[in-house]
């Protein structure tokens, strides 16, 4: 890509997200996922499956659930301990539709947890009747799993999202600027990130404030020049 000849590179600062459970933006498509991790351990059932889009904010929920239940991240792939490790504390699983699993292993795990009281806690973009299953006994186990979903964001909890990734950066933009942006962008939360990541970057390497053509230059760059409604 040509870069213009007054943009600098800046140094790639890290900007560390709030992800505690007071910065958890609610709305009513995370209502159910949330009080699924809020009533911990009054759970209906001892899996917990929580399926939403990318972005959505499934991984903030599982990091605020395993700091609640003190519990420990597994990938239950042959040759792991993660049935072990089930038995003796809540466990967590995450994206389970793209890191992928042995059943004859996640057969166990949940085997597992319903033996000794623990609590499974897994993510996935897909409801688990989607994942390539064949061993029919995790299936059924499967099929008795509580599934909380995740919706795509609208305009409210797009919105509360730059404000905070914004602010999470030390900026504070003007709300016509973040309206224009909701209007134009892609529904997700991921895209909300990449959209500020980008907008950041090339401010803080042009010198430049924060601009709607600056945002309108970011949205095109990242496919997210969609027209209002």
């Amino acid at each position: 890509m040509t870069r213009l000849p007054f943009e600098q590179l800046p140094l790639a600062f890290d900007h560390d997200p709030a992800t505690g459970r007071e910065d958890l933006l609610v709305s009513d498509r995370l209502s159910a996922a949330i009080a699924i991790v809020d009533h911990w351990p009054d759970w209906p059932s001892p899996v917990v499956i929580i399926a939403g889009p990318v972005g959505s904010g499934k991984s903030h929920l599982a990091s605020i659930w395993r700091e609640k239940a003190g519990a420990e991240t597994i990938h239950p792939i042959a040759g792991s301990n993660a049935a072990y490790i089930a038995a003796t504390r809540p466990v967590l699983f995450e994206d389970a539709d793209r890191q992928g699993f042995d059943d004859t292993e996640l057969f166990h795990v949940i085997n597992s947890v319903r033996q000794h009281g623990t609590a499974l806690l897994m993510t996935s973009r897909l409801w688990p009747m989607s994942w390539p299953v064949t061993l029919p006994d995790l299936q059924s186990r499967l099929k008795a799993a509580t599934v909380v979903e995740i919706g795509e964001p609208d305009d409210e909890l797009l919105t509360q999202v730059l404000v905070k990734l914004f602010a999470d950066r030390q900026l504070f933009v003007d709300e016509r600027l973040i309206a224009y942006i909701v209007a134009r962008m892609e529904r997700s939360l991921e895209a909300a990130q990449a959209i500020v990541e980008r907008l950041d970057r090339l401010a803080l390497a042009r010198g430049t404030r924060l601009t709607r053509g600056l945002a309108a230059e970011v949205l095109e760059e990242l496919g997210n020049a969609s027209q209002p409604d």
